[in-house]
């Protein structure tokens, strides 16, 4: 079986939290939080707003875009936009802001019934 077949996966750990949680090389960071049931800031999800930068402390990674909304200065002081960042290692990310997503099925237990739809 080919490496495709069983994807690497990698440990991306949130500073200051120390929160971590797996990705493969095929997932961006952002897309792995939110599997691991956090929820990363984020806006537009292709690397332009801007709103999910943060600073890689240590890791290697690579862009699914060309050219994401940083600056060369930016990235040589080690800016990322995990919107659009899939890791080739283990990461250490700072100045992540993050939020626990519930989980879903206690959310159905403890939802009151609402009429039509509303």
């Amino acid at each position: 079986m080919s490496t495709a077949d069983h994807p690497r996966s990698f440990t991306i750990t949130l500073l200051p939290s120390q929160r971590s949680f797996a990705s493969t090389g095929q997932t961006t960071i952002l897309e792995a939080a939110a599997l691991a049931g956090l929820r990363l800031s984020s806006s537009c999800r292709n690397g332009t707003c801007r709103s999910c930068l943060c600073r890689l402390v240590d890791g290697t990674l690579q862009y699914r875009i060309d050219w994401p909304g940083l600056s060369a200065d930016e990235k040589a002081t080690g800016w990322i936009l995990p919107c659009v960042a899939l890791p080739t290692s283990d990461l250490i990310i700072d100045q992540v802001d993050f939020l626990e997503m519930p989980d879903p099925a206690n959310i159905a237990e403890t939802k009151r019934a609402r009429g039509r739809g509303f």
